[in-house]
């Protein structure tokens, strides 16, 4: 029987394994965003954006904490594909992230078109009085056929 002794991981090397981790579940976040988002399910967004903001305080932290970590030389041949996985997953998020942005923007704009459409419709609406005859809205101060 062989065994097989696997080295002990350097903290720098363990700071990389660990912010491409939280990469991938920050891009699982904004992948579920821009769902909602296209699903137009409001909801669901508010708890999914302060799971968002953990994790992006989250990769700050390990960010920081992988460039202040010393390397070693072994560490440069072992994690070169952990940090082109970093440097992809990092590219993948900025785009998800700046679609959501335009697909919240799009949905703010729509939002307040109808607001504005149902403003302009309650000023303009007939109103009825206590004898259930029509009368005009107020705040022109004329009746029609005046000048």
């Amino acid at each position: 029987m062989v065994t097989v002794v696997t080295p002990p991981s350097s903290p720098w090397t363990v700071a990389v394994e660990n912010e491409d981790l939280a990469l991938e579940n920050f891009n699982r976040i904004l992948v579920e965003e821009q769902r909602l988002l296209l699903a137009g399910e409001t909801l669901p967004l508010l708890a999914l954006a302060e799971e968002k903001t953990r994790l992006a305080n989250e990769l700050l932290h390990l960010s920081h904490l992988r460039r202040h970590t010393p390397t070693t030389p072994a560490d440069d041949t072992t994690v070169a594909g952990r940090l082109a996985s970093i440097q992809t997953r990092a590219q993948i998020a900025e785009q998800t992230n700046r679609t959501n942005g335009e697909l919240i923007q799009i949905r703010l704009r729509h939002n307040q078109q109808a607001l504005t459409v149902l403003q302009q419709a309650a000023q303009t609406a007939t109103l009825y009085g206590p004898d259930g005859q029509s009368r005009p809205p107020t705040g022109s101060g004329r009746t029609l056929g005046q000048g």
